[in-house]
This record gives C-alpha cells, sequence and structure tokens, in this order.
C-alpha cells in the first residue's frame, strides 16, 4: 500500500506492507479520504515525530475485513477518531480526557495518510461511526476536528447567550464559531483575512476584519483559533473584566500571559485540546443536522501532493486540505 511518510521534514509517498489483522481484533480501512490538520503540520515542521511516521487522522474510510464484537461489517464506510481516554483513571475523573495516558497511547495504525489503516476493536466501540447518508465524504471528516471544537465549547462554560469572540477564521476557527452558535451564543468573530471574514458571515455570523474591531466589544469568553502571538494582545484588549480566554492553539515563541492582566481583572485562561467520545458524538449530530456547515472549506489534493497541501496551507493559499486517496 502507499502512503504518506515523513522524511527529513516532508512528507513522501513511499510503498509499504499492507496492514492486516493478523489475528488482531479490529477492522482494516480502505481510507477513502483524510482531513489535513493543524497538529500534522505542527508535528512535522517541529520535527516532533521521528521519520518513518504516518500522520493523518481525520479519516473517512471503508471496512474491508473486520473481526469486532460490534455491529459494524464489510463495507460500512466509517468515520472514526484516533484517541481513546480509559474512563478510569484520574485524569478522567476530572474531566482531562485528553491527559489520559491510554488517550494519548492510542492510535490509528500507521496513519491517515495511506491507503489503509487498522482501526481498533476499541475504536469501533468506542469512537466509530456509520458515515451519515447525507454527508460527503470530505463533510464527513470534520467529524474529528469539528469534536475538539465541542470540547472547548463545553470546558469554556459559559451560560447562554453569552458574547463569544473566535479570534482566527481558518478551519478550526470557522468550526469553532458555528459550535458556539449551535450551543446558544452570540458568536462574533475576527481575523485579518477578507475571505475568511465574509465566509463567517455568510453563515450568518458577525466578523469583522481585526483592524476594524469597535474597542466597545466585550466578550465573556474569548476562543484563541489563531497561532499569532499578537492574537494574545487581541484576546486581552477584548475580553471583559471576569471573563474566560479559551486557549486552542499554539504560538511559535510559546508566549505567555501578563499575570498582572490576569489578577487584577480575575481574568480565567484555560486550554482545550482533544475531544471526549460524548463530544465526537455531538460533533457527528451537528454536522449530520447541517447545524455546522463545512462544505465550502476543504481543498482536495491526491496522495501523492500531501507536500503541497500542506505548503499551501501554510502559505494561506487553502483554508483546509483534505487527501483523497
Amino acid at each position: 500500500m502507499k502512503s504518506a511518510q515523513k522524511e527529513n521534514d516532508v512528507l513522501v509517498v513511499k510503498d509499504r506492507d499492507d496492514e492486516k489483522l493478523n489475528g488482531r481484533k479490529g477492522a482494516i480501512v480502505r481510507v477513502l479520504g483524510c482531513g489535513l490538520c493543524g497538529s500534522d503540520i505542527v508535528k512535522l515542521s517541529q520535527g516532533l515525530v521521528k521519520d518513518g511516521t504516518v500522520l493523518g487522522h481525520e479519516i473517512v474510510g471503508e471496512i474491508v475485513e473486520i473481526d469486532t464484537d460490534t455491529a459494524f461489517k464489510p463495507g460500512d464506510v466509517i468515520v472514526t477518531s484516533h484517541h481513546i481516554p480509559c474512563g478510569k483513571c484520574e485524569y478522567c475523573k476530572n474531566g482531562n480526557v485528553s491527559m489520559c495516558r491510554h488517550f494519548k497511547e492510542t492510535n490509528i495504525k500507521p496513519g491517515g495518510f495511506s491507503e489503509l489503516v487498522f482501526v481498533s476493536d476499541e475504536h469501533l466501540q468506542n469512537v466509530a461511526y456509520l458515515k451519515p447518508e447525507n454527508l460527503t465524504d470530505v463533510e464527513a471528516s470534520f467529524y474529528e476536528p469539528l469534536g475538539c471544537c465541542v470540547r472547548a465549547v463545553k470546558r469554556a462554560g459559559l451560560k447562554q447567550n453569552s458574547t463569544a469572540l473566535v479570534i482566527g477564521l481558518g478551519s478550526i476557527g470557522i468550526l469553532m464559531a458555528q459550535a458556539l452558535k449551535a450551543f446558544g451564543m452570540n458568536v462574533i468573530g475576527c481575523d485579518l483575512i477578507a475571505s475568511r471574514v465574509e465566509m463567517l458571515k455568510n453563515l450568518g455570523i458577525e466578523a469583522f476584519n481585526v483592524t476594524e474591531m469597535c474597542d466597545s466589544i466585550k466578550a465573556d469568553g474569548v476562543f484563541m483559533t489563531s497561532g499569532s502571538d499578537k492574537a494574545l494582545q487581541t484576546a486581552l484588549k477584548y475580553v471583559r473584566d471576569g471573563g474566560k480566554i479559551l486557549v486552542f492553539s499554539s504560538t511559535p515563541l510559546n508566549s505567555g500571559y501578563a499575570n498582572n492582566e490576569i489578577y487584577y481583572r480575575e481574568l480565567t485562561v484555560l486550554g482545550s485540546y482533544s475531544p471526549s467520545p460524548a463530544d465526537l458524538k455531538t460533533s457527528l449530530e451537528l454536522l449530520k443536522s447541517k447545524q455546522v456547515k463545512v462544505s465550502d472549506l476543504s481543498t482536495i489534493y491526491p496522495l501523492e501532493k500531501v507536500q503541497k497541501a500542506i505548503n499551501d496551507t501554510i502559505s494561506n493559499k487553502i483554508m483546509k486540505a483534505y487527501i483523497k486517496m
């Protein structure tokens, strides 16, 4: 089978042995396509994974071989996430499922940028679903990233009708804004790229160029989906006293917040990372009901062009890449 493997900080398509069950409980899935996540780009650009690694986890695929206690069968087209919490450790008991050690150890093998993957029985039981018939493969690939946004909205714990500001309208920002609206928030989005501002407006959500933001805006919750260091100052400027800043991005310089602003203004700063199985279930419901619309976010690339997809994403030529097998 073909797969895109890390080699000297880029992805190179190579042949490798086909994934087989070989006595394992689970399924061999033929990948139909896989979304390119920002975390894939970070892992690659910052050398966080070793050569030979196959990235990709936002998959849609067809089961070709299976040994499971679930109702899935060959021919089923499914979506799945890559991590599963144990539900028993102190992290899980305290609601920090993405910090669970088991969560970090579970994965799709070898990774979604390959023609075949192994999906364990545990994945099938906890985080896999049949692809809804009213979703295209590309739309269904947003199952996991939208789940991440659902997780962030829940962690922020804002009251209904609160004002929520989303800073950064890349694909995650567009998803976050729609998830917040679905949860009953009054949402504002901002970005420096005009086309992204217009995209959110076309989805019925108020949006501005950052340079045109009114100083009177004071959000109950600010959701940082931009990796720009300047986003930190934007968040501090527009959060109300006593408000919350939800960090859903890493910044190049790993910049922190001014301690005195947090102290004197009684701000709450919290992070959110990956979704729980319950968040993923909600995500699929939001996609299926079209409360979150994703049809115009992705640009399709063949597997052989996966590195070009990465380069185009980094240079903001596209919003989001979908790698089609």
